[in-house]
Formats: structure tokens, C-alpha cells, sequence
């Protein structure tokens, strides 16, 4: 799995400001997990989309509301989008997905034909 071109500093490509959220990436014996900051996010406004080998996150945050007229604002509401390119080495139809308290987790299962394995030798 190799990250796409979007680094961890704050990126822009609509109207709303875009973040690229911190991950971390575990590689276990049989799964890839990978672990991604969103806070903000919830399950309806999050989308994980597996196209061709390209895994995208998105996830949509909606500003909080508060009565009268903002004065001074440095709180800043935008979009979190992370992209990486998956190996042939991750099963694609086993792929899931949890998201609790802003942190989604993605577990990414190593293709059985990929994963490492004891050759047994035979003494002739």
C-alpha cells in the first residue's frame, strides 16, 4: 500500500478547506489495519471508496452552529481526504470499515495466495 500525493499538511481543492487526517498503519500477519484521525465525522457523512486499487477516505465535517453575529473566528470547519494505491498482496472484496469516536479503522485483509507461509522440506 503506497500513499497518494496528498501529504498530511492542510490541501484545498473545493470551496471548503481539506485536511488530510493523520494515520497510522499496522502491517498485522493477516491484515493491513489502518488507523485514521477524523474527528468531527460521523458515519453518514464519511465515505470509503475502492476504485481500481485506489483507496479514498472522505469525510465531511459540519460546522457547529452558534447564536449572534461572529465577532473574531479562528476555528476552521473543512473536509478530511486521505488517498492511497493498494498492492495486489490486499484482498479488495474483504475490506471493512468502523468508525468510533472519530477514529475510523480500516482492515485491510491480506490476499491468501499473498500472504507468507512455511515451506516443509522433505529429507530424501
Amino acid at each position: 500500500m503506497t500513499q497518494k500525493p496528498n501529504s498530511p499538511q492542510d490541501i484545498e481543492r473545493s470551496g471548503r478547506p481539506e485536511f488530510a487526517p493523520a494515520v497510522d498503519i499496522y502491517d498485522a500477519a493477516e491484515e493491513i489495519v489502518v488507523v485514521a484521525d477524523m474527528p468531527g465525522v460521523s458515519a453518514s457523512a464519511l465515505d470509503v471508496h475502492l476504485d481500481r486499487g485506489d483507496l479514498s477516505i472522505r469525510g465531511r465535517v459540519t460546522a457547529p452552529t452558534a447564536e449572534g453575529e461572529a465577532v473574531f473566528q479562528e476555528y476552521q470547519v473543512g473536509d478530511f481526504v486521505r488517498d492511497f494505491t493498494l498492492t495486489e498482496d490486499i484482498d479488495p472484496e474483504g475490506i471493512s470499515a468502523e468508525l468510533t469516536n472519530g477514529v475510523l479503522t480500516l482492515h485491510l485483509p491480506k490476499a491468501t495466495d499473498r500472504k507468507p507461509r512455511k515451506i516443509q522440506v522433505k529429507v530424501g
